[in-house]
């Protein structure tokens, strides 16, 4: 991630969206509405204890890839038990890149969870959204998102 901090070290994670933050006024407007919702929710990046609709601990629990070519693209995040009143979905149109990226193991961690994400305006219109996992890395760019707060399949 650009902005983003989400690094393992030394037997740990530090998290810190603040440069992230202080720069997405400066692209806000370029992001697609979706994309524009989601990540300037003030409650998105906001790590303190009560807020239920921070991305940070959410399980990922599904990823449903088209058979077909239409481009789209579900993300599905379980709820942490301890934090969040409900799961996350996210739908992406007009994906032309998905990767997932391992880049190390934590053994004692039984699903992977979200640290902390970042969308940033694409090159050439869309967006780019970053997700670092426990794990790994989620990297999908496309032309729109919409992320729902609701039920998510674990």
């Amino acid at each position: 991630m650009k902005y983003v901090t989400a690094v393992w070290n030394d037997g740990g994670f530090y998290l810190d969206p603040r440069d992230y933050l202080a720069v997405l006024p400066q692209f806000c407007d370029r992001l697609p509405i979706g994309a524009r919702e989601f990540a300037s929710d003030p409650a998105h990046y906001a790590l303190g204890h009560g807020n239920s609709r921070c991305v940070k601990d959410l399980e990922l629990s599904g990823i449903r890839v088209p058979t077909d070519k239409s481009g789209g693209l579900i993300l599905e995040f379980a709820p942490n038990q301890w934090k969040h009143d409900a799961g996350l979905r996210i739908s992406y149109t007009g994906v032309t890149h998905f990767s997932i990226d391992y880049e190390h193991s934590i053994d004692w961690m039984l699903a992977d969870t979200v640290l902390l994400d970042e969308i940033l305006p694409g090159v050439d219109g869309g967006c780019v959204h970053e997700i670092a996992l426990t794990d790994a890395s989620i990297t999908v760019r496309c032309e729109d998102l919409q992320a729902v707060w609701g039920d998510a399949e674990g």
